[in-house]
């Protein structure tokens, strides 16, 4: 009697390297690491937010087709500049806040049909493991104490700009936009960053060697992503809106105190946008995942972020969720089957293309054949 062979599962698998500028192979061992920025929980859920989860999650279902473990880990930021200032707005205690947002960011990745994160650490949780980071920075050498406050002396460490590729400039205006806050004078260069600053009299403070007061944003990334996944971990994710400063400065204060790559392959999601403009709070043009969900299925709208590619920035349109439903109602009809999958794996093989994926899903249906098995890995249940 003759076995049933084991199916082409691909592969290797090939995606693009913010640091390296290029495709390249994604040769990860049994068990894949991964880091993802998560929510600065002060707001719901909108679709930038969406199509980055979405962009990781389609990943680690590959790879966990392929035969890997996933372990992805996804912070959430409970304490900084956004979520105390809403928090006072409001009037309500910015763990309040927190928490009810975070609750109703989790209630929409479930819906979506979201992996699970392998660990969800809050900043607030880890305050004893930021501490001892950022004493271990300073006794690298590369920070320094300056009006009650941490700093980490970008002057210090060679291959700064190592992931960006920016130069001076540009570092300097994209720290204007994103809270670097050049200006500081306690700075001794305007591109240095805050590790621990002194809190306002209205905010949280946390005692330390240094005074009273509180994390800076990025530094809580890399305590949070080295405590949970090691020294160096295999992918780390966000959008491309955290390359600088965020990402930049998470790579030089981790590298500086362990003298280790700190990852070894960054993944960026493009932005979404809405007329013309980058989808965000700031702007306030969002799309919320929450009211999607009162006029269209949550799959639905999977399958509507999952058309744009993503390392393009994409615009959202009103004809994006017609699209999205008729395609998850031909789907439907074809029924069960393994269609499209051999096709569908590859183009997650080839930069995660997912529209060449769905694509690929549409002509099988099409013909005739069952889709299942290549919705299934797309993250889309046929039988919801």
């Amino acid at each position: 009697m003759t076995s049933t062979p084991e199916p082409d599962l691909g592969g290797p698998m090939r995606l693009y390297d913010t640091a390296r500028r290029e495709v390249v192979p994604f040769t990860p061992g049994p068990i894949v690491t991964m880091y993802t920025c998560g929510i600065t929980p002060y707001d719901a859920t909108h679709l930038g937010h969406a199509a980055t989860y979405l962009t990781y999650d389609i990943l680690q279902r590959r790879l966990r087709d392929l035969g890997h473990e996933t372990r992805c880990v996804r912070n959430i930021t409970d304490v900084d500049d956004s979520i105390l200032g809403r928090a006072r707005e409001l009037g309500v205690h910015y763990l309040d806040l927190g928490a009810a947002e975070t609750a109703r960011f989790d209630d929409d990745m479930d819906a979506l049909g979201m992996l699970p994160a392998w660990s969800e650490p809050r900043a607030t949780s880890a305050i004893s493991d930021i501490r001892g980071f950022i004493g271990m920075v300073l006794d690298s050498g590369h920070a320094y104490q300056s009006g009650g406050g941490v700093y980490f002396d970008v002057s210090s460490f060679e291959r700064f700009g190592q992931l960006s590729g920016y130069d001076r400039t540009e570092m300097l205006r994209l720290a204007e936009i994103h809270g670097g806050n050049p200006e500081d004078p306690h700075k001794r260069d305007p591109l240095d960053f805050v590790l621990w600053q002194p809190s306002a009299p209205d905010e949280p403070a946390w005692d330390s060697l240094w005074g009273p007061g509180r994390p800076g944003w990025h530094i809580e990334c890399s305590t949070l992503a080295m405590r949970d996944l090691g020294n160096s971990i295999d992918l780390h994710g966000g959008g491309t809106d955290l390359i600088f400063p965020h990402h930049e400065c998470e790579a030089a204060q981790s590298e500086a105190v362990t003298g280790e790559p700190f990852v070894r392959h960054w993944m960026h999601q493009a932005m979404v946008r809405m007329h013309g403009e980058k989808m965000s709070k700031s702007l306030g043009n969002l799309v919320f995942v929450s009211e999607l969900r009162k006029e269209f299925e949550p799959v639905a709208i999977r399958l509507g972020v999952a058309a744009h590619h993503y390392r393009h920035a994409w615009e959202w349109n009103d004809t994006i969720m017609a699209t999205a439903t008729a395609r998850l109602e031909a789907w439907r009809a074809a029924g069960t089957g393994d269609g499209a999958l051999a096709e569908v794996r590859a183009a997650l093989d080839d930069d995660l293309d997912t529209p060449r994926a769905l694509t690929a899903i549409d002509r099988a249906a099409a013909a005739g054949e069952g889709v299942s098995k290549a919705a299934a890995l797309m993250g889309v249940d046929l039988k919801d």
